[in-house]
């Protein structure tokens, strides 16, 4: 089985593999590590992110675990733990807005289990801008799990023209199994 179940987690290969259900303002796109007025990752291995305008900017996979591999009776037998991570970060002149919900989803892509955290405002007059983790573990959820949601994004508070809105990189979806 995998590691890290989405596909261009860090922008190494543009937009692919990602749904862009958000594109406002002057759209996705993915820059090169740190960045203007940016700040270093923690892992020199991720080199690039995506970033986002100053109108709301989305993206999505879903996860199909049975063409994964992953088995439908052991997925509702075991129920393994479901690890979700992302991280996100602000420019040092610009706050941003960053939204996260991942669901776990039935056979029919209906909601099993939900994890949407309140949308997190970076303001780097008073935060640290720099890179910052949020993370979730599903269990005990029922049997039923076919598909995992992953949606995040965000974008900047000023309304300025280009990128200055919420970065995002480092999206993980794992499973124990």
């Amino acid at each position: 089985m995998p590691g890290n179940l989405l596909k261009n987690p860090n922008g190494d290969e543009g937009l692919d593999h990602w749904e862009l259900t958000e594109n406002g303002g002057d759209q996705w796109q993915t820059e090169g590590m740190p960045g203007d007025c940016g700040h270093g990752f923690n892992d020199d291995s991720v080199t690039k992110y995506f970033s986002t305008s100053f109108e709301p900017c989305l993206k999505r996979q879903v996860i199909d675990l049975l063409a994964e591999g992953y088995d439908p009776e052991n997925l509702d037998i075991a129920q393994p733990a479901v690890h979700v991570e992302d991280w996100y970060c602000s420019r040092t002149d610009c706050g941003c807005i960053y939204k996260l919900t991942v669901c776990l989803l039935d056979e029919n892509q209906e909601i099993i289990c939900e994890f949407n955290p309140d949308e997190v405002t970076l303001n780097p007059d008073c935060d640290d801008c720099s890179w910052k983790q949020v993370s979730h573990t599903f269990t005990d959820y029922g049997p039923g799990l076919r598909f995992i949601s992953f949606e995040h994004g965000g974008q900047d508070t000023k309304y300025w023209q280009g990128w200055f809105g919420v970065r995002v990189t480092g999206s993980s979806v794992t499973i124990d199994l």
